[in-house]
């Protein structure tokens, strides 16, 4: 399949390398000297005008989800040819591919947020979660299954950035959780690390709980996952407050578990 690919950074570049490896013809936007070098070392076609991505599956995958609008706000939509497919890889509000759809009717769009890192990407078992017409997610599975598994789909368009969104406020809750198990520990004279490698084995444990006790602690993870984490968390708080729907009981330990 021809995919275009604007995005191709930390997330986005083991995507390129994937799609390469598995056979599509690739063109990545790459505006200076050294993304097209970069480029052409993961195998893809480097080109500068964003027209030239605009082939049968076009995947987005950069930071924000005003920079998704951003794009989209430019000549991207209206030189994709009918039936292609928008893939959104940003994590952002539903109404966002929503809106995107309803500009560009001869397109197709799936939201389609990933859970997890650049090192899933590359072993091709990064999680999608995907919004969109039962035809369409069809239609660039191919694209999907190339650096995805698995490929869940969620429902109709936007359904994938709110399971997303849903995922990350759970993260945060758990990582918030145990902040506050940590602060308890140090007042029942309990050391971090000791406290950390304990309850992995106890009804405490959580996945979040594995990755916290890796990074040695909850202040080093919390550094390190902050940014993106803070940026989706803020989503959260866009989308909900958009709906009418607070957070309820869970926004203390959310709050706990991203940076402020």
């Amino acid at each position: 399949m021809r995919v275009g690919f604007i995005g191709a950074g930390r997330m986005g570049a083991p995507m390129v390398g994937r799609l390469v490896g598995a056979g599509h013809q690739v063109a990545v936007l790459a505006r200076t000297p050294q993304r097209h070098e970069a480029v052409r070392e993961l195998g893809a076609t480097p080109v500068g005008d964003i027209t030239e991505v605009a082939t049968e599956a076009v995947v987005l995958c950069v930071f924000t989800d005003e920079q998704v609008r951003d794009v989209c706000a430019g000549p991207l939509l209206a030189a994709m040819p009918t039936d292609a497919t928008l893939i959104i890889h940003t994590t952002g509000s539903p109404r966002t591919a929503q809106a995107i759809a309803a500009q560009a009717p001869q397109i197709g769009v799936v939201d389609a947020p990933v859970s997890g890192g650049p090192h899933d990407i590359a072993a091709g078992r990064v999680t999608v979660f995907a919004g969109g017409a039962e035809d369409v997610v069809a239609r660039v599975r191919p694209v999907l299954d190339s650096y995805a598994a698995p490929v869940l789909h969620m429902g109709p368009l936007g359904a994938g950035q709110g399971m997303k969104l849903v995922n990350n406020t759970m993260f945060a809750a758990q990582i918030g959780l145990v902040s506050e198990a940590v602060r308890m520990g140090a007042r029942l004279s309990i050391d971090e690390t000791a406290l950390l490698g304990a309850l992995a084995h106890g009804s405490g444990a959580s996945r979040a709980l594995g990755m916290i006790e890796r990074a040695g602690s909850t202040e080093r993870f919390i550094g390190a996952v902050g940014e993106f984490l803070s940026k989706d968390i803020a989503v959260v708080h866009r989308t909900l407050a958009d709906l009418g729907f607070p957070l309820g009981a869970v926004e203390a330990v959310v709050n706990a578990g991203v940076p402020d």
